[in-house]
């Protein structure tokens, strides 16, 4: 028994061996992980990466939202406009007013009156039609001159309309009087109560036929104190008196000008319209059928008639004895009831 000991450990020992070896074969390190781990652990990697381009949109909300408890502000447009006051509003009406634009009272304050000014030299001088006087307008004003004839053939009378700049100049005595913002015909298509026309204002030579005081209710609108020159097309107030060209054919300027324009531009004051599809010429002699002389002025409160002795007409007899019929038949005419355009 004691010889078989030393077999059996010998036997038992190899045995142990063969399981330690049979061990090594099979194992090859730990076992991989399931393929929605290994994707867990690569989402968990790049998440730093996401979360680093994720604050720039809070950024751009942080500059654009006003934080609890205050109010967004807007950044006020440069250079004066309508509200200013002060030393260089002041300035800029007195320079304006030297050149013949039209500021109302020079008084340092900017009000509608100013703003259209301001609007009229930056149509002349070509820059943009803002009515505000931003520092190119300031700098400009600074050795601007005044604005020259458009039409200088015209005579030492008259009143310019230059369409493409949007401006009307009144000359009286040849001497420059006043340069307003205008706005004229949009030419566009327009229709009012069935019957359609293009909105043109045209060019050529007319002159002022006949106005009216205050206001002119026609068809297409409101006129103030309108000055007729080419049929139903007048020279008006206007409440709107844009940077483009925006009327039904009508001129229309500020209702801060309208009535001083009436009073100071008689009947009979040539107006020349540039830019056209006609081309002006200047009145060397009164234009057939056109007697400035005999056209009156309409006052608002009641149109006068016109009238004018025909011909005696051959009258039949008449039977009834209460009733006297004249000889001769009295034609009227009605200087209000020629359409007017709106502005």
């Amino acid at each position: 028994m004691p010889a078989a000991a030393p077999l059996v450990k010998l036997v038992a020992a190899g045995s142990v061996i063969a399981l330690v070896l049979t061990s090594c074969r099979s194992y090859s390190g730990p076992p991989p992980e399931p393929a929605a781990a290994v994707r867990r652990a690569t989402t968990t990697t790049t998440a730093p990466t996401t979360t680093t381009t994720t604050p720039a949109p809070t950024t751009t909300v942080a500059t654009t939202v006003p934080a609890p408890g205050t109010t967004a502000t807007t950044a006020p447009p440069p250079g004066l406009g309508r509200g200013a006051s002060g030393p260089e509003v002041l300035a800029l009406e007195q320079k304006l007013a030297a050149l013949r634009y039209d500021v109302g009272p020079v008084d340092g304050n900017f009000d509608a009156t100013t703003g259209h000014a301001v609007m009229a030299f930056q149509k002349v001088t070509g820059m943009a039609r803002t009515s505000r006087a931003t520092d190119d307008v300031i700098a400009a004003l600074a050795t601007a001159q005044l604005p020259g004839p458009m039409f200088a053939e015209g005579g030492p009378d008259r009143v310019e309309i230059d369409l493409p700049k949007q401006v009307l100049a009144l000359w009286q005595g040849g001497q420059l009087v006043r340069t307003l913002s205008v706005s004229t015909g949009n030419n566009k298509r327009y229709c009012v109560d069935g019957a359609c026309a293009k909105a043109v204002t045209p060019g050529g030579s007319f002159k002022v036929l006949r106005k009216i005081n205050g206001l002119r209710v026609s068809r297409l609108g409101k006129l103030y104190n309108p000055l007729y020159f080419n049929g139903g097309i007048a020279i008006h107030g206007s409440p709107s008196v844009p940077g483009a060209p925006a009327s039904h054919g009508c001129v229309r300027i500020p209702m801060s000008a309208s009535k001083w324009f009436f009073d100071t531009v008689p009947v009979g004051t040539p107006v020349y319209v540039l830019g056209g599809s006609r081309a002006p010429v200047p009145f060397d002699e009164p234009v057939p059928g056109e007697d400035p002389a005999a056209t009156t002025t309409v006052p608002t409160t009641a149109a006068p008639v016109t009238t004018t002795t025909a011909p005696p007409a051959i009258v039949p007899p008449v039977t009834d004895t209460t009733t006297t019929v004249p000889t001769t038949v009295p034609v009227t005419t009605a200087p209000t009831t020629t359409p007017g355009l709106l502005p």
